[in-house]
């Protein structure tokens, strides 16, 4: 899974390295790299393995295909998304498009979201946690734990 959250620096050749965690996940999946698409739910970027996209690509073509709802969801995570290699140090290049939809212009962070993760300018990202904070608190009840099948209680 990909969890916790680090702060990176873009290099000279606009260059990042992702996480050593979030690297050797993606490499006992069977990648040497990840697919990175703009959020279209914050200004952030979203980044899975190839399983991950496959399974939203298999999702958006369950829809109708002559409805709307397809071509949107199509056009705002397939048609944006780019597999970036990891090179030898780890290191990834992000393109102009995905960083300015972040306004990320030096440094990011990388934030682990279990199966996915995401790529925030810092500033902006402590504004969402906050938020974000507030309405899990208001929203807990809604997490709930399910009973096991073969529940161990009294013993």
């Amino acid at each position: 899974m990909f969890l916790s959250t680090f702060e990176n620096k873009l290099d000279k050749k606009g260059r990042v390295s992702v996480p050593a965690s979030f690297r050797s996940y993606l490499s006992n999946l069977g990648y040497n790299g990840v697919i990175c698409y703009p959020s279209f739910n914050n200004p952030s970027i979203e980044a899975c393995s190839q399983d991950r996209i496959e399974k939203i690509s298999s999702t958006i073509d369950s829809l109708n295909p002559f409805e709307e709802r397809r071509d949107f969801f199509a056009t705002s995570i397939l048609s944006e998304s780019v597999y970036l290699q990891f090179d030898t140090e780890g290191r990834i290049s992000i393109s102009v498009n995905l960083l300015k939809h972040a306004n990320i212009k030096n440094s990011m962070l990388f934030v682990g979201q279990g199966q996915t993760f995401q790529i925030w300018e810092p500033a902006i990202f402590e504004k969402f946690k906050v938020q974000a904070r507030k309405k899990a608190n208001l929203n807990r009840a809604s997490l709930k734990w399910e009973k096991q099948l073969n529940n161990n209680e009294g013993k």
